[in-house]
């Protein structure tokens, strides 16, 4: 990574390229002056925020396909909201709860919870299937200058 990011200015749209080194400093938008936003954590959305969320979102964004009642989806829950936090304004990560939203799984041939999709710019660039440890996903994430 540059030591760059892109952050999506949430009232204007502009997009606003920030040193990683100064997102504990609250930037502000180039454009319009309000405080860029990002999450520093795992954020839970419904098949009405995929777009917003994931397609029109600068950052690099892994999206957890899940169910509470799966076992490695509960194993892998704390392990992305690490790497979650840890990567706060570097990388996005999206969780979706498969059982309440069926067209998203339909739509992206979700055959088997957990998966992790990664996009990039809206658009999918890989998948990693099954519970994962830590150094695997960051592995995952390395693969895309995202991590590390």
């Amino acid at each position: 990574m540059n030591g760059e990011t892109i952050l999506r200015c949430s009232k204007c749209g502009a997009k606003n390229r920030v040193l990683i080194s100064k997102l504990s400093s609250n930037p502000k938008c180039g454009k319009c002056g309000e405080t860029l936003s990002y999450p520093d954590g795992a954020v839970s959305i419904s098949e009405v925020d995929m777009g917003k969320e994931v397609m029109e979102e600068t950052l690099p964004t892994v999206v957890d396909f899940w169910a509470p009642w799966c076992g490695p989806c509960r194993m892998m829950g704390p392990v992305l909201e690490e790497i979650a936090r840890e990567y706060s304004g570097r990388v996005k990560v999206v969780k979706i709860n498969s059982d309440d939203n069926p067209g998203l799984s339909l739509k992206y041939k979700i055959q088997g919870i957990p998966t992790l999709i990664l996009f990039r710019d809206g658009k999918e660039v890989d998948r990693l299937i099954g519970a994962a440890p830590k150094e695997q996903v960051l592995q995952f994430l390395r693969l895309y200058p995202v991590a590390g």
